[in-house]
């Protein structure tokens, strides 16, 4: 690919990714650029002088190396699962692919500087064991990745990092309201959970088992959408530890039992009644009532202490290591990280100071 069209198109991925027309970019250069000229750029007729390259970058948010980065393997995205993409524009949608195929495009450069043993192969169940026909056999696919992935029936006290061990990687994006997340598989063999950045833990480790089910279940005349919940839900408290915490059967559950198990297992309180109700141990009425009472509090803050948000830290982590190791440079791994160097150096340094107290 020559320098011309390599060009244009990071330009125009990154342009789709700000979900911004060719006309909207022009405004943000301050006068710069036109809108004509953004259309040579990116149909590869012309390269911009440094300063309009600098405007461009300024524009669109992104290092001016971004533009130059080596595209090293091509991303191709299956056709995403979405939650509630029908009130998403076609260019939201866009942008959403956008991002996340830079997001694996940037992943997969980093592990391509390590040796491949460096990292575990992809275990997941296999495809006949994740055909569903019937609810309950989401209990039975859900305990098959606990097994799998050596989880017991202990608490996962991270559930991004335990996705992140075993090679799914988890993309986080600014949101609307009208989204939720989304799975999809790259070049066919990588999973993908993308989920939007939330302000509680609980949320979030819903969203991503929620989206971790929507990749496995090959649903068979049942709704996708409820298997992913029911998957959710028993991969973060399994059918045995329901029983051990709530007992068989109850006739009530009270707010601080289920505010402490909602902690000790980063489960929703809402979560902890929908699943009481599956299993049988409430009755339907019950259920009801917590439903109507949790719909008087913020639909998006459950009442009580929040549960702690967590981060995805791999790919920054491979960062720092080749960093540290002089596998590239300072300038590479603040444009991997999407960073300025200033901010890379400040990390660097936060390290250092952490590294030494420790």
């Amino acid at each position: 690919m020559n320098k011309n069209a390599h060009f244009s198109q990071r330009l125009k991925a990154a342009r789709i990714m700000r979900g911004l027309s060719m006309e909207k970019l022009a405004a943000l250069t301050e006068g710069k650029l036109t809108k004509q000229a953004i259309g040579k750029y990116e149909k590869g007729q012309s390269m911009p002088e440094s300063e309009n390259l600098a405007a461009l970058a300024k524009a669109l948010d992104v290092n001016l190396e971004y533009f130059f980065r080596p595209i090293q393997q091509t991303v191709t995205l299956s056709a995403p699962s979405y939650r509630k993409r029908r009130s998403l524009a076609q260019k939201q949608l866009n942008a959403i692919n956008e991002k996340i195929r830079d997001h694996v495009e940037r992943y997969l450069q980093i592990e391509s500087i390590f040796p491949p043993e460096r990292f575990p192969s992809l275990r997941l169940p296999e495809l006949k064991g994740r055909q569903i026909s019937e609810i309950e056999q989401v209990e039975d696919l859900a305990n098959k990745v606990r097994t799998m992935w050596n989880l017991g029936y202990a608490p996962i006290d991270n559930l991004t990092e335990v996705l992140e061990d075993h090679h799914v990687i988890i993309v986080q994006i600014e949101g609307d309201k009208k989204f939720d997340g989304l799975s999809c598989w790259a070049n066919n063999e990588i999973p993908i959970v993308v989920c939007k950045k939330v302000d509680t833990g609980d949320r979030q480790r819903s969203n991503i088992a929620h989206e971790l089910g929507h990749l496995l279940i090959r649903a068979d005349h049942i709704n996708e959408e409820k298997a992913a919940q029911r998957f959710a839900s028993a991969l973060l408290v399994p059918e045995p530890v329901m029983y051990h915490e709530l007992g068989q059967s109850r006739s009530r559950l009270g707010f601080e039992e289920l505010h402490d198990l909602k902690h000790k297992y980063g489960m929703s309180l809402s979560m902890w009644v929908y699943r009481a109700r599956a299993l049988g141990i409430i009755s339907e009425s019950h259920a009801k009532a917590w439903f109507i009472e949790l719909r008087k509090h913020n639909s998006l803050r459950e009442p009580g202490n929040q549960v702690e948000i967590e981060e995805p830290q791999r790919f920054k982590r491979l960062v720092f290591q080749a960093y540290e190791e002089e596998l590239i440079t300072e300038t590479k791994a603040a444009e991997l990280l999407n960073w300025t160097i200033e901010q890379f150096r400040r990390k660097q340094m936060g390290e250092l100071v952490r590294a030494s107290h420790s």
